[in-house]
């Protein structure tokens, strides 16, 4: 038998609106003695049952995977990774082989993500309950995808809570397959390395804006910064750029530039990368640019630390703006959750305010659909940016 957390009174209303998060202040009592990861089931005051998820002692108690009595076996995985798989076909993926199977709260799995790379499932979880579902979860992908899946690369070894990582190996759960292995986005050809790359082994969430950037790109000296694997530079190489320079403070990633490169048979083109730190690069450079890439790493993980954060997205802007030419266009990025759109925006303003720069907002950018946010979980919104034309 599941333990039980009883709600205290009212604080039933978040999880009837279908809020996957319950707080620790929200908890009246707890009837047995759950352990980090267990699944529990969760009543109000009136011992009505709500819903089941994974317990965690912290200020994020319960994640919930379930607004229905379950107990979560093979098949409730199965179902959970069918639904999830039958929204991505929706989504035009006719040159297009790599995309987000499983987005957390988004497809109701709090604390899990999956990447599907070209027959190679990477799974990801960032909760000790979801890493402890794995085998059912490994299951339900055999099932969903048939002789389509090569492997499943367990990489939840950097995501998981400190007490639970050094615990866990990165490894097969099925199958295997060499890396870097080759896929498909919008026609261009990248080489992913799961096993040694940041994330899952690449940037999924940025497919769409890597497309809109190549209509602007034809014929323009291009600056891509925090390059990674030079997913934009790919893009807009492949738009007949004038030039494209990648840069990124490591050398892992520019030799990734080169990899894709090659693969995409852009070597004869105008492109170089730097191993370089990007503020470093962009004070020092008196190269000027039509359009720049700034898409740096969450610099706020948490609350405590998004004040920071603000100074330095509106420091690393301030450089951007200067660095473009004038009628230059910028495409500038923030996926730290902390960091809402509207803060975000006003601190691209406030940067180009410091820079004397006039700018108008020619697109608002967001995560992919396969990315998708739980309309009840607003928090899932994390991707925000901006492409502006500058004076």
């Amino acid at each position: 038998m599941k333990s039980q957390i009883i709600l205290k009174a009212g604080k039933e209303n978040p999880v009837k609106r279908f809020h996957p998060w319950i707080f620790s202040g929200a908890i009246a009592k707890i009837i047995g003695s759950p352990t980090d990861g267990e699944a529990v089931d969760v009543f109000d005051s009136h011992k009505n049952y709500l819903a089941t998820g994974h317990y965690h002692e912290g200020s994020i108690a319960v994640k919930i995977f379930s607004f229905q009595e379950t107990d979560a076996d093979e098949n409730f995985w199965f179902d959970k990774i069918q639904k999830a798989y039958q929204v991505r076909q929706l989504i035009d993926f006719e040159t297009t082989n790599c995309y987000r199977l499983i987005h957390g709260e988004g497809d109701g799995c709090p604390g899990l993500i999956i990447d599907f790379y070209n027959g190679v499932a990477v799974f990801q979880a960032h909760s000790i309950g979801m890493y402890l579902e794995k085998e059912k979860i490994a299951v339900a992908l055999q099932k969903v995808y048939g002789d389509k899946l090569i492997a499943i690369y367990n990489k939840s070894h950097e995501t998981l809570p400190n007490q639970f990582a050094s615990t866990v190996q990165n490894g097969y759960l099925f199958g295997a397959c060499t890396v870097p292995h080759p896929v498909l986005e919008n026609g261009f050809k990248f080489m992913i390395n799961w096993e040694t790359g940041q994330k899952t082994g690449f940037f999924l969430d940025q497919r769409d804006n890597r497309a809109l950037l190549a209509k602007y790109s034809k014929g323009k000296k291009v600056l891509n910064s925090f390059c990674y694997s030079g997913g934009f530079s790919m893009y807009a190489l492949g738009a007949e750029a004038e030039l494209v320079h990648s840069v990124d403070v490591s050398q892992k990633a520019i030799d990734l530039v080169t990899q894709n490169i090659e693969a995409n048979n852009f070597q004869g083109l105008n492109h170089q990368a730097y191993a370089e730190d990007v503020m470093k690069y962009l004070k020092a450079n008196d190269q000027f640019y039509d359009l720049i890439v700034l898409d740096p790493p969450a610099y706020a993980k948490n609350v405590a630390t998004r004040h920071n954060a603000i100074q330095g997205y509106k420091r690393l802007n301030t450089e951007g703006f200067k660095r473009l030419a004038k009628g230059g266009i910028l495409f500038t990025f923030s996926c730290s959750q902390v960091v809402d759109r509207e803060l975000f925006y006003n601190t691209v303003v406030s940067a180009a305010l410091e820079a004397g720069r006039q700018a108008k907002v020619l697109h608002h950018l967001t995560q992919p659909a396969d990315h998708p946010v739980n309309f009840f979980h607003p928090e899932g919104s994390y991707l925000k940016g901006l492409v502006l034309y500058v004076e």
